[in-house]
């Protein structure tokens, strides 16, 4: 109880470095004799703690003018007993004040007596310095006369916090006096608690005054709680009870944790007792660090020597931390010390005045505490400063109760954290959060075993667990009542997968399934009702098909899914292929055709220009080149051109338009039989705006989440079918959106897919898909089973346990084709050939730049006419003049004519016949358009016919007669 034991040692220092502060501002004195300065105490002297800070107090001063003979100003101590009071303790600060006019205070003891103490102080510009007062409420007063010389107990939150965090407990419950001490650390310790997601399930307040029986009484139903982490903030007095009746009933066992914070730490520690530590076993504590020096043990043993002296009979006082604060306080208010130590007296009228109208104000209050509040001065425990009224502490230890003592196990800094010694160099390689950086710590039970921090309490019942109740959809959860016994049978996906996690699970945890019914059997809400049950605490948990959505989240929490999660649109499927006459159209799309036709085109032209100079089968007519040329061209499609091919380019461009044309038509063949002879199954929604425009029905499961879903997408509720099962899910298509039916549904994937399971040929599931948690436990609001749960559901998943609890209420795999979210198109499109067509129109496109480039080489002095007055235009129309005759210059062309000349007409190709063998009586070059007159007076051309003989002697003559017709030429 750390407001009632002062810890002497720390005030003894800080009075010793208080006493120096008033000195110093005196010492310059002249006169021979001393100079009385009063300065007030207000202790509760009924308590050996309040003795053994007031040893300190004047062991302070008799240390100081020891050594300081030269100080004019001798301190003197007004000491006043509060006798734990409030009342008493205001009456003793107003005495002081008003008729001893001393310069400052010491005290009071607890923080409710410091509230009324510092509005006197405050009043009186008298400053206030307490070194026991550590309630944070007295920050709130912002009085610039109140000095706290301790710890603020808001100081050590975040060390308490820091140890619950390094062990992973989720849970934590505070067990503090029902006082202004008590209360004032609450909302600090909740505060630092959650900031390292730990929450603070309950708070047990224990009275001042209470009894054995309200102690046990409230220690029990502490046991029939999860929680098992504890943290206790009270008095000594109080604090020794509850210990003493937790380990009676077996609250400091194996499984507990308990830690003090410092006032219980400092009061149990400072002065063991061997009846007081062998109830606080294995518990964690917080106290101060205080430096060990050889001035520290030094004092220490002449302290103890001048107490035993001067108090015989309290042999068992250790000196503590507050006594050091006390000794270094004396020091500071001696060093503060001034030349003007008298009071404003108030101006009131006689008649009206009172004991608080009448206090003078202090006119030496402000250098007081101007000198406290800027000068730091060194104590037996280290450097003192004042910030904002506040005395700074550097760190915190964390001792572990073993034996007799406490065993330091590490310490708690702001800058670094838990460590386990503070040295710098080796901290910053450690984590500050992780239990590395304590020593081992022996836990309640004598065991080193960290504890979970909860337990299912052996004397509660089971974990009731609450299962909705539902009439369709029973291969997820189903319930089943027996009217002959009343007992209900619970079956179903869900149900097993949580009975095999409950399995995997390294501990044993009982429970029961209630059905969310009512008494008729029908459900008792919806699936929001049933998880705001366990908010209630009238459910443990939930389990079954609830959905993981975030405005339940709000108030439970969930374990990790064990479904796939989404929510999507199944829509009926239908044949949409009309087999009408123009279905040979369908295999290409309309963009295909077009491309396919241009390319027939475009290939005809550039066998054309590459053919039309040199082979005959592309000469005569512009309209029977233009024929012969698209002819040619079209007529790859069936591979059924007959013409001759003489150019190479073309040749080329030829063998690569044959590569594309036969991948073009086998395609189509394919595309072609698929539509006549397929069954083309296709959805007949596919998009979710298509169904709002034409405000089409559309189902949901009944009870479910998605409805918000539907309408926030701008569905008419009006527009909205209910539906229970499968089985009336199908029975809604069946009727169709105009007949009181549907025309698509939207559930969660589990349930959509369960539905095609059974109706794969029927219906399809189509985009979007809406993303949410899939199916998961729920539990309340910061349980700790959650996490084990939830690693135990991974545990599940991912081994074959989940594959065999699936076979068994699903079946096997669906022997139906996987759903697809797009749509595909039985044409076939320009997207699958552009890469053929591609290849085509660069091989034609590089023939006729080569075939330009040797033509207009070849032909150059055509545009370079020696007729210098000819203009551009008349050389480039002659150019193209040129470009339209045959080439005679050509091998094909002289080959033709030489076989003319010699009477000889060769068949184009293939074996020759009898017929092919005749000699025409007429050169060609005399022929003329009157040789092929059809009149009846046309003489008919002689022919010969010859045998192979005579054909072998003309062979022979040909070198002769080439060169007499190259002669004539």
């Amino acid at each position: 109880m750390k407001e009632y034991s002062l810890n002497p040692v720390l005030s003894f220092f800080f009075f010793l470095s208080l006493m120096i502060l008033f000195l110093e501002m005196g010492v310059a004195q002249n006169t021979t004799s001393t100079i009385p300065v009063n300065v007030g105490v207000v202790l509760d002297l009924a308590y050996l703690d309040a003795n053994i800070a007031l040893s300190c107090i004047n062991m302070a001063l008799s240390d100081f003018y020891a050594s300081h003979g030269d100080y004019k100003t001798r301190l003197v101590l007004n000491t006043r007993d509060s006798k734990k009071d409030v009342i008493g303790a205001a009456a003793a600060a107003l005495d002081l004040i008003k008729n001893v006019e001393v310069q400052a205070i010491l005290g009071p003891t607890t923080s409710m007596q410091a509230n009324f103490v510092i509005d006197l102080g405050e009043k009186a510009q008298v400053p206030i310095i307490s070194f026991s007062a550590t309630s944070p409420s007295l920050t709130s007063i912002r009085s610039s006369y109140f000095l706290r010389a301790t710890q603020n107990d808001s100081a050590q939150v975040n060390a308490i916090s820091a140890i619950v965090q390094a062990f992973g407990w989720r849970e934590a419950v505070p067990i503090y006096i029902d006082n202004e001490y008590g209360e004032g650390i609450i909302p600090y310790l909740t505060d630092a608690l959650q900031e390292v997601d730990a929450r603070v399930p309950y708070r047990s307040v224990i009275s001042p005054s209470a009894t054995d029986d309200q102690i046990v009484e409230e220690l029990y139903k502490l046991m029939t709680m999860q929680t098992r982490v504890f943290i206790v903030h009270m008095y000594r007095s109080l604090g020794t009870r509850l210990f003493t009746k937790a380990k009676e009933i077996g609250m400091m066992s194996g499984g507990y944790v308990w830690i003090m914070t410092d006032g219980l730490s400092v009061d149990f520690l400072s002065s063991p007792n061997h009846s007081v530590t062998d109830t606080i076993q294995g518990v964690l504590g917080i106290k101060p660090y205080v430096p060990r020096t050889k001035q520290l043990e030094y004092f220490r043993a002449r302290w103890k020597r001048q107490f035993l002296r001067d108090n015989p009979n309290k042999i068992d006082a250790e000196l503590n931390i507050y006594g050091l604060l006390a000794y270094s306080l004396a020091l500071a208010v001696e060093k503060a010390g001034t030349t003007n130590f008298g009071f404003q007296k108030a101006n009131v009228s006689s008649n009206t005045s009172t004991d608080l109208a009448t206090l003078g104000v202090s006119l030496n209050g402000p250098n007081i505490l101007r000198a406290l509040s800027t000068t730091s001065f060194k104590g037996l425990t280290g450097d003192y400063l004042f910030v904002d009224g506040q005395f700074q502490s550097p760190a915190f230890q964390i001792v572990n109760v073993n034996g007799n003592g406490g065993r330091r196990i590490g310490f708690w800094t702001p800058p670094e954290g838990l460590v386990k010694t503070l040295n710098p160099r080796i901290n910053k390689r450690m984590n500050s959060t992780s239990t590395s950086r304590l020593s081992t710590v022996i836990f309640p039970g004598d065991t080193t075993v960290v504890p979970k921090g909860w337990e299912i309490p052996t004397n509660e019942k089971k974990l009731k667990i609450g299962v909705p109740v539902k009439s369709g959809f029973s291969e997820f959860v189903a319930v089943t009542k027996d009217p002959g016994s009343n007992t209900a049978t619970f079956t179903g996906f869900c149900i097993d997968v949580f009975d095999a996690v409950v399995k995997a699970l390294p501990y044993a945890l009982p429970y029961e399934y209630i059905p969310f019914a009512k008494p008729d059997g029908e459900p008792a809400g919806t699936y929001n009702d049933l998880a705001y049950q366990v908010y209630l605490k009238n459910y443990d948990a939930v389990v079954g098909d609830i959905t993981i959505v975030y405005n339940r989240s709000l108030y439970i929490d969930y374990t990790l899914p064990f479904t796939e999660s989404g929510v999507s649109m199944i829509v009926p499927i239908a044949d949409n292929n009309s087999k009408n006459a123009w279905v040979f159209m369908k295999p290409l799309t309309w963009d295909l055709w077009v491309s396919s036709f241009l390319f027939f085109v475009l290939i005809g032209f550039v066998v054309w220009v590459l053919e039309h100079r040199i082979n005959e089968d592309f000469r005569g007519s512009a309209s029977d080149q233009a024929g012969t040329s698209f002819w040619f061209s079209f007529s790859t499609m069936v591979f059924a051109q007959r013409e001759r091919v003489v150019s190479n380019l073309s040749r080329a461009v030829i063998i690569i338009w044959c590569f594309v044309v036969l991948i073009l038509t086998q395609s189509y063949t394919a595309s072609l039989a698929s539509l006549l002879t397929v069954e083309q199954l296709q959805p007949t929604v596919t998009d979710v705006r298509e169904l709002i425009k034409k405000g089409e029905y559309v189902g949901y499961q009944k009870g479910s989440f998605i409805l918000g879903i539907l309408l926030d997408l701008g569905f008419d509720k009006s527009k909205l079918v209910v539906y229970s099962s499968p089985e009336e899910c199908h029975h809604l298509f069946s009727k169709g959106s105009g007949n009181g039916g549907i025309a698509a549904a939207f559930d969660e994937l589990a349930y959509i897919k369960l539905i095609l399971s059974r109706y794969c040929s029927k219906y399809t599931m189509i985009d979007p898909k809406f993303k949410t948690g899939g199916f998961g436990f729920v539990f309340p609001k910061g349980s700790p089973l959650v996490p084990d749960i939830s690693r135990a559901i991974l545990n599940v998943t991912e081994g074959d346990e989940m594959k065999q609890i699936e076979g068994a209420w699903f079946g096997k795999k669906s022997t139906c084709p996987e759903s697809s979210s797009s749509i595909s198109s039985n044409s076939l499109s320009l997207k699958s050939f552009w890469g053929l067509f591609l290849i085509a129109g660069l091989a034609a496109l590089l023939a006729l730049i080569i075939f330009v480039v040797m033509f207009v080489y070849r032909e150059r002095n055509v545009l370079r006419s020696s007729d210098s007055t000819a203009s551009i235009w008349s050389r480039i129309e002659n150019f193209f003049r040129i470009f339209i005759q045959r080439d005679s210059t050509s091998s094909t062309f002289r080959q033709s004519d030489l076989n003319d000349r010699n009477g000889i007409s060769l068949p184009a190709m293939g074996a020759p016949s009898p017929s092919d063998y005749s000699v025409d009586t007429e050169y060609p070059a005399n022929r003329s358009s009157a040789s092929y007159d059809s009149s009846p007076n046309r003489e008919a051309p002689q022919e010969v016919v010859i045998d192979i003989d005579q054909l072998t002697n003309r062979n022979q003559e040909r070198p002769a007669a080439l060169e007499i017709d190259h002669e004539s030429n």
